[in-house]
């Protein structure tokens, strides 16, 4: 038996409802749904949120909940209220009919109902509701009761997200202004909320903050919850103090929050501090300067406890903290300088605090606590966490190029880890080594004898690399340098191209220092690179260094040998400008991700019909026991589209909601073509190339075909459903992406086969591909960006999962804007470094593919642009076409190709500072030449 609460009920007795339906069940539901019973009906209502929760379609019974929502229970109201907003997009023309049921809802003399008309009519994005909607959230802004006000403020920045103008014409802006002078503290907050929620949507600040409502917005910072308190304080931290007495004025009534138990406000405070104290340290603030020195010192003491208070949370707040912290000590270090012990790693730390509290320990590492810092590092340095220990290991020889007092009490560190012959502390130990050679050049080498001893450890190509790098830069140091380099010589092709390229350098290094005993070698050494390798880079430099050995050895030591520029510390690596951005933004994504929003974030108009709330949280209080959930968190359920969520694909764990709203900004005409093409809706968008990704065998009798392109502006993914030999037609199906290098993921994970494939038809489907930064993967660093995209397919009606992987298509990503001005392609040409260029051949062209005319027709279609064409000086015949390309996340590529008349073949060079992606733009590039 379930134990009984209070009230006779089985506890947690509602997950009943989620039980698996049984057949039939739609019909019982929809007559429950017009019992009589109150009981009765609330279970109905809650068995079809359930359904509705764990993705099933539940839209057929639309008019049969809509005809509870006639009732005085505010329970059932709200379920109801719940289904309207999950399906009202859906069904728009029947959600109309519940509109008297919101008006005469809005009117009701109990609070609670009249604010959950209001809040629920905002949630449910349909146009012609909005025209309903103006008149109750007039009232509501200026309703009696204070619950109705702060969810009316919110309601202001859900409708301004869907129709901007109405707003404005109705005054709301002005009437959310009133608000801020509101006797209830949380009155006051929403509205801050509501009109910093429509800055950010807007672009222009409409919060307006005078002195007058400087004194407000403080006032109510003592009474409002922590939540608004942190509302409040954001636009605090936007506002620009006249002079230093008044950002000091303002500090004085902050302060009191860095107390509060809530980190959010904690951190929100610690925000506004930081901007008033670069105010009061400003010589060109009325009053700031040198005047305030004593003040901002007591400020700086005051700011530590705090933040070392939040190092007592739960992991998951500490690591939100340090990143935070990270920020601030690269702003003012002096904050934290004394407190570097609370940073020290604990045992049962995460790896990710453990982390993080590495790279705060490097930047308050200083002379006076280096000797405790070694300690630490060496002890963490025998831990059993592989990552942790390289990256103390890493940390070791940071604070060696930081330090240079101190360079020889980490190097002498360094060694002692050597000696334990621990394979990964060696190899990160000779990586760091390399850094400490490289700034301080011929001071230490005396430890090189001790690194040569332990070159059979060493397997990974970083490592490799670098002892490499050490054994070529000290040959002449080295008696053995020849043998050492033969050791690695013996597995040339096998290894890693890094390892290739600092084998090349290094042998060529040996050979201008010791010509008599490394000819052989240095000749073995040439002719792998350029006849047996592949690798373009590797092949181009071994080129280079075969032409000047042979013509100019002297010019091959001043290029070769010449003095290197010492590397610096990069400790404090974030550009000033950056920072500031940054630490302006405390306590939000951007300090955590370490990224202005806009690196990640993409504002876009979303269309009226979408789904989802602005993310302005109502930061009210509860009114009555039984009523303090927060409406807002049940929207969650929003899964889009009439036929209820897609089941979860267990691929990246992603739900149904993470991806974010599609942008529709590149619909229609908004950008000129500077080559004269015709508007967006008279161009012919080309076809994707198509490929079989999965067989019959696989997938239950069902052939996929699959393949990329860009339409209207939106990525799509066309897949070709054939039924092969399933007997049951392929009707709905649900599709998730894996994480994948460019960081798509699906608008809508449904696919609905309308009409439905039977055994023998076929049907082809777009999907359409939205930016989703939790998505993406960070591409090793020398190593290129992966083409394949994982694919995981769900046939809802069988419940069978399949697998696929597809190529994706660079020119998918070209955006229209990608042709560049002549002067800024020569100049962004010639500042690449050549080490950032890939060259290729492409044979058996077609003959159209010969014609610069047509390849450059051809290449717009798929916004490839020309930019010049010019006939190759003294080479009769020969012409070079110079093009470029940007991808919708902002990476240029330019290319130029030469042409031979007679010749059906094309030479390909392409140049960009995303290497990494280069490869997949420059096949783009061979492909569409060689495609009919």
């Amino acid at each position: 038996m379930a134990p009984k609460d209070s009230s006779g009920g089985a506890v947690g007795s509602d997950s009943r409802f989620f039980t698996t339906q049984k057949k039939g069940e739609m019909h019982e539901l929809r007559l429950e749904l017009h019992s009589t019973d109150r009981t009765t009906k609330v279970d109905a209502v809650k068995k079809v949120i359930a359904s509705m929760t764990v993705g099933k379609d539940v839209s057929s019974l639309f008019t049969d909940v809509l005809n509870c929502v006639q009732t005085g229970n505010i329970e059932l109201k709200k379920l109801v209220y719940l289904y309207l907003i999950n399906y009202a997009k859906s069904q728009p023309e029947l959600t109309l009919l519940a509109v008297n049921t919101f008006v005469k809802d809005a009117n009701d003399p109990n609070p609670l109902i009249r604010a959950l008309a209001v809040r629920t009519m905002g949630c449910i994005r349909v146009d012609r509701i909005t025209e309903y909607l103006c008149e109750p959230l007039s009232r509501a802004l200026r309703d009696e009761d204070p619950y109705v006000r702060k969810t009316a403020a919110v309601c202001v920045a859900k409708l301004y997200d869907i129709a901007p103008d109405l707003v404005q014409e109705r005054g709301f802006i002005e009437t959310l202004h009133d608000l801020i002078s509101d006797s209830n503290p949380s009155v006051v907050a929403n509205g801050v909320a509501a009109l910093s929620e429509i800055s950010e949507t807007s672009g222009r600040d409409v919060m307006k903050i005078s002195p007058s409502v400087l004194q407000k917005l403080l006032a109510a910072l003592n009474e409002c919850t922590e939540w608004g308190q942190v509302f409040i304080l954001d636009s605090l931290a936007k506002y620009t103090p006249a002079e230093a007495r008044e950002a000091e004025g303002i500090i004085e009534r902050v302060t009191p929050r860095l107390q509060h138990a809530n980190s959010a406000v904690v951190m929100s405070a610690v925000k506004v501090i930081l901007s008033y104290m670069d105010v009061m340290g400003s010589t060109s603030t009325p009053g700031g300067g040198g005047a305030h020195a004593e003040s901002l010192r007591a400020l700086t003491r005051k700011l530590a406890p705090p933040l070392v208070t939040l190092l007592n949370s739960e992991p998951e707040i500490q690591y939100v903290a340090l990143r935070n912290i990270n920020l601030i000590v690269q702003k003012r270090p002096s904050i934290l300088e004394n407190e570097i012990k609370v940073f020290f790693c604990k045992y049962n730390d995460p790896i990710y605090v453990k982390m993080e509290k590495l790279e705060i320990i490097i930047k308050l590492v200083s002379e006076r606590n280096i000797d405790q810092v070694l300690l630490e590092l060496k002890e963490y340095a025998t831990e059993v966490d592989v990552d942790f220990v390289r990256k103390s290991v890493s940390a070791i020889g940071r604070c060696a190029v930081k330090l240079e007092r101190a360079a020889e009490r980490c190097i002498g560190v360094l060694l002692e880890l050597i000696q334990t012959k621990v394979n990964y502390v060696v190899q990160e130990s000779v990586i760091v080594i390399k850094d400490v050679f490289r700034r301080y050049p011929n001071r230490y080498e005396s430890i090189i004898a001790t690194l040569c001893d332990n070159l059979d450890t060493l397997d990974e190509p970083q490592a490799k690399a670098s002892m490499i790098w050490i054994i070529g830069e000290y040959a002449e140091r080295i008696d053995n340098a020849d043998e050492l380099l033969d050791t690695f010589l013996e597995t040339f092709e096998e290894e890693d191209p890094t390892v290739q390229l600092q084998l090349l350098t290094a042998t060529v290094k040996c050979f201008l220092k010791n010509p008599e005993e490394t000819q052989d070698m240095v000749q073995r050494v040439l002719d792998l690179a350029t006849e047996e390798s592949d690798n373009p880079d590797l092949r181009d430099r071994g080129f280079i260094y075969w032409r000047l050995l042979s013509t100019d050895p002297e010019a091959a030591k001043l290029v070769v040998l010449g003095d290197k520029p010492v590397i610096e510390d990069d400790t404090f690596r974030l550009e000033p400008n950056l920072l500031h951005i940054l630490v302006g933004q405390i306590a939000t994504l951007s300090s955590i991700y370490h990224k202005p929003p806009e690196a990640f974030v993409v504002r876009a108009k979303r269309s009226p019909v979408g789904g989802g709330d602005l993310g302005v949280g109502d930061v009210g209080e509860e009114i009555e026991e039984g009523d303090e959930e927060d409406y807002d968190d049940e929207n969650d359920v929003d899964n889009g589209g009439g036929g209820g969520g897609a089941d979860l694909l267990d691929m990246g764990g992603l739900s149904v909601n993470d991806n974010a709203t599609p942008s529709s900004a590149n619909s229609g005409g908004g950008m000129g073509d500077l080559f004269g093409a015709p508007s967006p809706t008279s161009v012919v968008e080309p076809e994707a190339r198509m490929a079989k990704v999965c067989a019959p065998e696989k997938s239950g009798g069902i052939e996929l075909w699959a393949g990329f392109r860009q339409v209207g502006g939106a990525v799509k993914l066309e897949v070709d459903v054939r039924n092969i030999s399933s007997n049951v037609p392929v009707s709905n199906l649900a599709i998730q992406l894996n994480k994948n290098s460019f960081g798509l993921s699906p608008a809508n994970q449904q696919i609905v086969c309308n009409p439905p494939v039977p055994m023998g038809g076929s049907g082809k489907h777009s999907v359409e591909l939205v930016s989703n930064p939790n998505m993406l993967v960070q591409v090793p660093e020398g190593q290129p960006a992966s083409p394949q995209i994982q694919v995981a397919i769900k046939n809802m009606t069988t419940g069978l999962v399949f697998y696929f992987a597809a190529n994706f298509a660079l020119e998918a990503l070209f955006s229209t804007d990608g042709a560049l001005e002549r002067a800024a392609f020569i100049e962004s040409w010639k500042s690449i470094d050549d080490k950032k260029e890939l060259y290729g051949t492409v044979s058996d062209l077609p003959p159209a593919a010969t014609d610069i005319d047509q390849v450059a027709a051809k290449f717009k279609m798929h916004r490839i642009f020309l930019i010049a064409r010019r006939p190759v000086p003294n080479a009769e015949g020969q012409e070079v076409a110079y093009f470029s390309m940007r991808t919708t996340t902002g990476m240029i590529f330019m290319a130029e190709l030469t042409f031979k008349n007679g010749v059906n073949a094309a030479k390909v060079c392409l140049k960009t500072e995303n290497i990494a992606y280069g490869v997949l733009a420059k096949v783009a590039l061979e492909n569409l030449l060689r495609s009919k």
